[in-house]
C-alpha cells in the first residue's frame, strides 16, 4: 500500500478563506496524484457529508471527511491556515484542516488506519509540533507517525512527536490497528484500588460513532479514555466505525456503574447496556465534552436512576447533544411520531382511494364484508379495501402519540402514548389530540423517571409501574382537563380549511410548495406532508383537505423531476456524478420522493433550492387554482387515476418542473461564465479544465 500522505499533499500555507475552498485545495492535490478520478463528484460527497454536521472541533480543528466511489486508496491531505477557517467548531475557526477521503469499498485494514489519525488529535503534542513544522516533508512524516527528516534548525519539539503518537495509538501508516472495543483500551485501575469492591474504581462503558465511522467515532473514544483517567475512572470504549466493531466483553458490561452513548447513528446491540444509568449523547459532546459526561453518568448512578433507554433506540434519537436547544429537541421528539405515523397514513390512504376507484365514490355506505362479501363482484373487493384502509387509518392517531412518547421516553412511553392517542380518537380531538397526548405522556414517564426508585422495585418500574401511574395520569389530562378544549380547536381548523377558497386557497397552495421544496424531506418539508395527511386521515375528508392533499404531494415531485430535466437539457453544466444521479431523480421524482434532489442540493445549494423553491410555489399553486383532489397521501404518478381533475394535474406539476429546471440552468450557466481564475484554487498540481471554471461548492 502506498503512503496515506505525502509531502505532495501537504499545504502549510493554506490561503482558502471558507470550508469549501478548503476542501477543494487539498482535494486538487489528490487529484493530481490520481487519488481522486472525479473533483467535483468527491467535492459533492464531501459537502454531503458536512451538511449532516460541522467537522470542525475544538483545539482549531477541522476533519471534512466522507468515503466516495471517486476515491482510489485511502488518503489524507494536511492544509495549514494562517488565518483560520469556519468548520462550525465551538471555540472558532480551524488552522489544522485534515481532508479525509476513504474509497467506498475500503477494506478494514485501510479504516483502521485512518482512524488511528483520529486518536493521535486528541494529543496536544501531537498537533503543538504540526503547527510548528516548518515544511511538507516534516509534517507528512509527523501524521504518519515517522522520525521527520528534520534538518539541524528543526523545532526542539518535533523530535518528541513519535512519542506522543504511540501515546495516541500508532502512526497513521502503524501496523498496530486501533481495536474497537477490547478491556485494553480502559485506563488501569486508579492507583490504590484492591481487591475490595468498596475501593474500586468507578466503571464506565461507552460506545462511540458518527455517519462515516472514520473520524469521529475514534476521536470520541480517545477523549473519553483521557478524560476517565484524569478521573481517575476506568473506561472502556467500543467504537462503531466503518471498519466494523468488537463487541464490548460481556463481563466488562455487566461490571460497569454507567454508560455512555456518543453517537449519531444508531447503536447497534443496544440492548446489552439496559438497566444501567445512561447518558445518550451525540457524537461531538463525546469529543467535546467527556469529562461533563462522566461526572452526569455518575449523578445518575447515585441517584439510582436506571433508564430504559438502552434497550431500544428511536428512529430520531431523542438528546442530541449536551446543551441542545428545547426547540430543537422538540423537533425531534415530533418527527419520531411522524416517521412511524406516515407508513399507516400511506397504507391506509392508499387502500381507501383504490376502494372507491373500483367500487365508486359510494362504497363507504357498503355493508361490512363480514356480512356480504361476493367474490366475483368488483363492489365488494372496492369495500374490502375500504374497509382495511380505515382500519389502517384508524391507528394514525395513536401511533403519532405513542411514538412521539417513544421518542422522548422510549419504551415507557409507548403505553401512556397510544392510550393517550386512542382517547384523542374517542373525544374527537384528531391530529392535535394525538400531539399533545404525546407529548403529555413522554413528559409524564421522564418526570416518574426522575423519582429516586428503592433498588428492590427497579425490576418491575418499565412493565409495570411506569405504565400504570403514566397511563392513569395521561388520561385523566385528556378526559377532563385538556381534551374538549383541543377537540373544539381541532374543529375550528377543519371549518378553516374547508372554507378556504380563491386567492386563500392559492395563497395556501404556494406556500405549502415553497416548504415542501425547502430542505427536501427534513423538518420543513415534514411539518407541510403532516399538515396535507392529517386532512384526509379520516373516513370522508372534506373536499378542501383531499385540494391540499394534492397540492403537497405535486409540489414534492418538483426538485427531482427538475434536476432531472435539467440534467438532461444542460449535461455539460453538471458533473458526471450528478448526470448519472439526474437519471435516478426521474423515478424518485415520479415516485414523490423528494430526497432523490439531495445530491444537487448538498453540492449546490444556493442555486438548486431557491429555483426548487420557486417551481414548488408555482406547481402548489396552480394544483390549488385547478381543484386537483387526492385521497391517498403517497405515490406520485402511479396514483394519477385516483386524482381528481388529472389533466391539469399533470399541467401544474409540469410547469413547476420546467421552471425549476429553467431557473436551475440560467443560475449554473452565469457561474460557467466567470473567469476561469476565480473558481480555481492556486494549487501546484495542474487540474482538469473544467475545475479550473468551477466555483467552490456551496458558493
Amino acid at each position: 500500500m502506498s503512503e496515506m500522505i505525502t509531502a505532495d499533499l501537504v499545504d502549510l500555507d493554506l490561503s482558502a478563506d471558507t470550508k469549501e475552498a478548503a476542501a477543494r485545495a487539498l482535494a486538487e492535490r489528490m487529484v493530481a496524484l490520481g487519488r481522486v478520478t472525479d473533483l467535483d463528484g468527491f467535492i459533492a460527497d464531501v459537502a454531503a457529508r458536512e451538511a449532516q454536521m460541522p467537522t470542525g472541533l475544538d483545539g482549531g480543528i477541522g476533519i471534512p471527511h466522507c468515503r466516495s466511489e471517486h476515491v482510489t486508496e485511502p488518503t489524507l491531505a494536511f492544509g495549514r491556515s494562517a488565518e483560520g477557517i469556519d468548520f462550525g467548531a465551538p471555540d472558532g475557526p480551524a488552522d489544522l484542516i485534515f481532508l479525509i477521503a476513504a474509497p467506498a469499498g475500503a477494506d478494514d485494514a485501510h479504516l483502521t488506519i485512518l482512524s488511528s489519525l483520529a486518536r493521535q488529535l486528541m494529543n496536544a503534542e501531537f498537533t503543538s509540533a504540526l503547527r510548528a513544522a516548518g515544511d511538507a516533508a516534516t509534517a507528512a512524516a509527523l501524521i504518519r507517525g515517522e522520525e521527520p527528516p528534520a534538518p539541524a534548525t528543526a523545532p526542539e519539539n518535533s523530535a518528541t512527536v513519535p512519542n506522543a503518537a504511540a501515546s495516541a495509538g500508532t502512526g497513521v501508516d502503524g501496523t498496530a490497528p486501533v481495536p474497537g472495543a477490547t478491556v485494553e483500551d480502559g485506563p488501569a485501575p486508579a492507583p490504590g484500588a484492591t481487591d475490595a469492591e468498596a475501593e474500586r474504581p468507578f466503571r464506565v462503558v461507552a460506545v462511540t460513532s458518527c455517519p462515516t465511522g472514520i473520524a469521529h467515532t475514534y476521536m470520541a473514544a480517545e477523549s473519553l479514555e483521557n478524560a476517565g483517567r484524569e478521573a481517575g475512572i476506568e473506561v472502556v470504549v467500543e467504537t462503531q466505525g466503518s471498519a466494523g466493531f468488537t463487541r464490548l466483553d460481556p463481563a466488562v458490561i455487566a461490571a460497569a456503574d454507567g454508560v455512555i452513548f456518543a453517537h449519531d447513528v444508531p447503536v447497534r446491540d443496544k440492548d446489552r447496556f439496559a438497566g444501567k444509568p445512561t447518558v445518550d449523547v451525540g457524537v461531538k459532546a463525546g469529543i467535546n465534552k467527556p469529562a461533563a459526561l462522566i461526572d452526569e453518568v455518575r449523578d445518575k448512578a447515585a441517584r439510582g436512576e436506571v433508564t430504559s433507554a438502552a434497550a431500544h433506540g428511536t428512529p430520531v434519537e431523542r438528546a442530541g447533544e449536551s446543551g441542545e436547544g428545547y426547540g430543537t429537541k422538540l423537533r425531534k421528539w415530533l418527527m419520531s411520531g411522524v416517521s412511524y405515523m406516515v407508513p399507516f397514513v400511506a397504507a391506509g390512504g392508499l387502500l381507501i382511494a383504490l376502494g372507491f376507484a373500483i367500487g365508486g365514490y359510494k362504497i363507504n355506505k357498503a355493508p361490512s364484508v363480514m356480512d356480504h362479501f361476493l367474490w366475483t363482484q368488483a363492489d365488494s373487493w372496492g369495500a374490502l379495501f375500504f374497509q382495511i384502509g380505515v382500519v389502517s387509518f384508524g391507528f394514525l392517531v395513536p401511533v403519532l402519540a405513542g411514538y412521539i412518547a417513544y421518542g422522548m421516553a422510549d419504551r415507557p412511553g409507548l403505553v401512556p402514548g397510544f392510550v393517550g392517542g386512542a382517547i384523542s380518537l374517542t373525544i374527537n380531538a384528531g391530529f392535535l389530540g394525538g400531539l399533545a397526548a404525546g407529548l403529555i405522556a413522554g413528559a409524564v414517564v421522564l418526570a416518574i423517571q426522575r423519582v429516586r426508585i428503592p433498588a428492590a422495585l427497579r425490576g418491575i418500574m418499565p412493565v409495570v409501574v411506569i405504565p400504570l401511574i403514566s397511563a392513569a395520569i395521561v388520561g385523566f389530562l385528556m378526559f377532563v382537563v385538556i381534551g374538549k378544549p383541543i377537540a373544539s380547536a381541532q374543529k375550528g381548523m377543519t371549518d378553516w380549511l374547508n372554507g378556504l377558497t380563491g386567492t386563500n386557497a392559492i395563497l395556501l397552495g404556494a406556500l405549502l410548495g415553497l416548504m415542501m421544496c425547502f430542505d427536501l424531506g427534513g423538518p420543513v418539508n415534514k411539518v407541510a406532508y403532516t399538515f396535507a395527511t392529517a386532512g384526509i386521515a379520516v373516513a370522508s375528508p372534506s373536499d378542501s383537505a383531499m385540494k391540499i392533499m394534492a397540492a403537497v404531494m405535486a409540489a414534492g415531485m418538483v426538485p427531482p423531476l427538475a434536476m432531472a430535466l435539467a440534467t438532461t437539457v444542460r449535461g455539460k453544466l453538471f458533473t458526471q456524478t450528478e448526470r448519472e444521479n439526474g437519471k435516478a431523480a426521474w423515478v424518485l421524482g415520479a415516485s414523490f420522493i423528494s430526497e432523490g434532489a439531495i445530491p444537487f442540493a448538498a453540492a449546490d445549494p444556493l442555486r438548486v433550492i431557491p429555483a426548487s423553491m420557486v417551481g414548488g410555489a408555482v406547481t402548489g399553486a396552480l394544483s390549488m387554482a385547478f381543484g386537483a383532489t387526492l385521497r391517498a397521501p403517497h405515490g406520485g404518478i402511479f396514483v394519477v387515476p385516483l386524482i381528481g381533475n388529472p389533466f391539469l394535474y399533470l399541467i401544474a406539476i409540469a410547469a413547476g418542473v420546467g421552471v425549476s429546471a429553467a431557473l436551475v440552468v440560467v443560475l449554473k450557466g452565469m457561474r460557467k461564465q466567470a473567469p476561469a481564475g476565480v473558481a480555481a484554487g492556486a494549487a501546484d498540481a495542474p487540474i482538469s479544465a473544467k475545475a479550473e471554471t468551477q466555483e467552490p461548492v456551496a458558493a
